[in-house]
């Protein structure tokens, strides 16, 4: 026991001084790549937000709606999903009271402007941010949020590191849910989801065998939406197609420790490369006695473990890839009907996370590092095929029906793989274990899902710890990540492919080049060149001018501006790609940074706070932005004595 205790004491002391390092390396980081994001005016006026809904993780409430979106502005107008009365107008604050009315009312997810889909120019407006969490009151123009929001994520770092004292090295989490309940009244609406009956004790229950099912609950008279739910594979159904449901209804149920391989025809079991040693070892079950088959990881990687369902005459129906680690419910030769348990495969439950693995992956994700041994994701709807084993690989085939559009993917034999022979898949299903690079959540699912995966992702090693930091700080930081684009086809701007520059750049450029006309022929003209841009006014000066010279007219056509596509940058990227040099130097790689400004005659125009501090200038947040330069500040009885001079000697110098 001494030991035991010494050892955990040791541990922290060393975790502590090699982690606080660490700690402080990214906080230095965050604050580099977010000092400049100042609030800078009241309102962008976008038409854009994010939705935010519930969190859950393995069913457990992580936090509830009405937190996600106290102190923010809302983007719609908000209805009683119910009696159809406005709880709050687009653009409106959500205050606590009205946040809480929200949730109670059975709302399931709400539009919020947010700084992630802000289009404020240089940093970001009052309404997309909303309340400063320092003060309790809505932000300011002025506010340094971006230094708020590093210093609010670097801070707790240091304590993810000392956290090993409390609990030894380990924090375990473990919950989970096993149904779904309407929360509505209502009628059943399902897409896409197939069942097959299974008859056990005299008692028929449906059963999914859909991976992309859901479920919607809509007003029988209006046939409004009230909630859409996805409906798990191997989970027992207990509502019908057009049933009328009550609140608090089960509508579904399943296992919550183990995710199940279900059988989709009446027919016999017959194992493929299922061999004692080689790919399955028996163990028993200390509970029941019996001894079990488990799949086990195969040195030989030709031989797969497969379970073939076959009819009386010999003909294959259906084939079931085993994955390792699971568990097989039926023996060869078996006689089984529809709806039988095949296999079953332990969930990870209750994973114990070591806490000093937290601050690791938080820089992963602030990094955007691609981990190794990323997961292969289908990059289009479609039906799943197996094709056959190249090199060490299977091949596996995705075909959108619709579109006929096909894809394919060579995934390695010893990896897990997550979708079976003939399922309906969605863009962005990983069809193997592994972790989900962000670059591929970007190039699918677009921007808006990679930011939603950063943000969750941080925040879940944060809240394991009991952390609780507010959505909009690590928003600020993601957002600076993105601000970035990436050049595919530079137009006629000056931009070169494959750059990478400022959105707020990319945005002027197009839009000062958007209605410009570039020169092909300059005809009789000796004032323009050959491929220069000019308005469509100069053009038709010009040319009037030719035309009474009796002098060969311009020729012209449309400019064109450039496309890009977005990229994520890591903080430490972003940071050294941003627009102003000073700061950029000051930060990592400087004679890099320098050498480059010196070469590209590049300008810096101080916008951010760093830059101003190294010229020793007032920083331009708070009191010291430039709008409020000119302004004089006066006792207010001083103040209406000077109007009131000021009116006589206007009626005088008048008189």
């Amino acid at each position: 026991e001494y030991f035991i205790s010494t050892h955990g004491a040791r541990k922290g002391l060393a975790d502590t001084a090699l982690k606080t390092a660490d700690a402080g390396y990214l906080t230095r980081r965050l604050v580099d790549v977010a000092q400049d994001v100042v609030i800078k005016e009241n309102d962008c006026h976008t038409l854009r937000g994010i939705k935010v809904e519930a969190l859950y993780d393995n069913d457990n409430l992580i936090e509830p709606l009405a937190k996600r979106i106290e102190g923010r502005y809302s983007l719609n107008d908000i209805y009683h999903p119910v009696t159809g009365e406005l709880i709050v107008e687009a653009g409106g604050y959500i205050t606590s009271k009205i946040a809480s009315y929200i949730e109670n009312e059975g709302i399931e997810n709400v539009a919020i402007r947010s700084v992630l889909t802000c289009e404020s120019k240089l940093g970001v407006c009052k309404k997309c941010y909303g309340k400063n969490l320092a003060t309790g009151r809505i932000s300011e123009v002025g506010d340094a949020v971006g230094i708020i929001a590093a210093q609010s994520i670097g801070e707790p770092g240091t304590q993810l590191t000392l956290r090993t004292f409390h609990v030894g090295g380990i924090a375990s989490v473990t919950k989970a849910e096993s149904s779904i309940i309407s929360k509505f009244d209502g009628l059943v609406k399902m897409d896409n989801v197939k069942v097959v009956q299974k008859n056990s004790n005299d008692e028929i229950k449906n059963i999914v065998i859909s991976r992309a099912g859901e479920l919607e609950i809509i007003d029988p008279e209006t046939q409004k939406v009230y909630t859409t739910k996805y409906i798990p594979y191997g989970s027992e159904l207990h509502v019908k197609d057009g049933e009328k449901v009550e609140k608090g209804q089960v509508l579904c149920e399943w296992d919550p420790f183990n995710a199940t391989i279900v059988s989709e025809f009446d027919g016999i079991v017959e194992y493929i490369d299922i061999i004692e040693g080689v790919t399955y070892r028996p163990e028993r079950d200390d509970q029941t006695g019996h001894i079990e088959k488990v799949i086990i990881e195969s040195k030989d990687k030709s031989k797969i473990p497969t379970i073939r369902i076959i009819n009386s005459m010999g003909e294959e129906l259906k084939t079931y890839n085993l994955p390792v680690r699971a568990y097989i419910s039926v023996e060869n030769g078996d006689e089984i009907k529809t709806g039988t348990l095949i296999a079953k495969i332990p969930r990870k439950l209750g994973q114990l996370h070591d806490i000093t693995g937290g601050l690791p992956r938080v820089t992963e994700l602030f990094e955007a590092r691609n981990p190794s041994n990323p997961a292969i994701i289908s990059e289009i709807d479609g039906i799943v095929s197996f094709g056959r084993i190249k090199r060490g690989k299977r091949e596996i085939k995705i075909v959108d029906e619709k579109t006929g559009q096909k894809s394919k993917y060579l995934i390695g034999l010893s990896k897990h793989i997550l979708v079976q022979d003939g399922d309906f898949i969605r863009a962005g299903t990983p069809l193997c274990d592994g972790p989900i690079t962000p670059i591929d959540i970007l190039n699918i699912k677009g921007q808006y899902e990679v930011q939603k995966y950063l943000l969750n992702g941080v925040q879940e090693v944060y809240r394991s710890q009991g952390i609780d930091i507010n959505d909009k700080h690590i928003e600020t930081i993601v957002r600076q990540m993105m601000r970035h684009v990436e050049i595919i086809d530079s137009g006629d701007t000056s931009f070169l492919e494959n750059e990478k520059v400022e959105k707020f750049v990319f945005l002027e450029k197009n839009s000062w080049i958007y209605d410009k006309k570039v020169i092909t022929d300059i005809g009789g003209s000796t004032a323009y060149k050959k491929g220069q841009i000019v308005s469509d006014r100069e053009i038709r000066e010009e040319n009037s001018f030719l035309k009474r010279n009796d002098r060969k007219l311009l020729k012209y056509r449309d400019a064109i501006p450039a496309t890009s596509r977005p990229v994520l940058l890591g903080i430490t990227k972003a940071s050294l790609n941003t627009y102003s040099w000073i700061s950029a130097a000051s930060f990592q790689e400087t004679t890099k940074v320098l050498s480059e400004a010196a070469f590209g005659a590049k300008k810096d125009y101080l916008i951010g706070l760093k830059e101003n501090v190294i010229v020793g200038k007032k920083i331009p947040a708070g009191t010291g932005m430039r709008m409020y330069d000119d302004l004089f500040v006066y006792p207010k009885e001083d103040l209406e004595e000077n109007v009131e001079e000021g009116s006589e000697a206007d009626e005088v110098s008048e008189g």
